[in-house]
C-alpha cells in the first residue's frame, strides 16, 4: 500500500468556488397521436367512389410486383379510365 496521498482526490462535496450543475434538460413533450396511414388511406379510396375497386386492385397488384409499375398497367389504365369518366360526369 503506497502512503502517499491521493495527487487528484475525488471531492464529495462541490467546492462553493464551481457552479452548479445545469439543470437536466426538459423531457421532450409527449407526440400528439396521428390519425393512423390505413384510415387516411380509406378516406382517399372514399373519394374515388366508383372507381376505388379499380385502385384496390392497382394497390394490389403493385405489392405483389414488388412496386412494378409496368407490370400493373392494366390495372393503371383501368383506374385512368375510369378516372376520365368520372370527371366528364361532374362535369354535366
Amino acid at each position: 500500500m503506497d502512503p502517499r496521498p491521493n495527487p487528484n482526490p475525488i471531492p464529495t462535496h462541490p467546492s462553493p468556488s464551481e457552479p452548479p450543475p445545469p439543470p437536466p434538460s426538459p423531457s421532450p413533450s409527449p407526440q400528439v397521436l396521428h390519425q393512423s396511414d390505413s384510415d387516411e388511406d380509406d378516406e382517399n379510396v372514399k373519394q374515388l367512389q366508383e372507381c376505388s375497386s379499380l385502385y384496390l386492385s392497382l394497390q394490389d397488384c403493385l405489392i405483389k410486383s414488388n412496386r412494378n409499375w409496368k407490370a400493373c398497367q392494366t390495372e393503371v389504365q383501368a383506374l385512368k379510365e375510369c378516372n376520365e369518366r368520372r370527371k366528364s360526369s361532374k362535369k354535366k
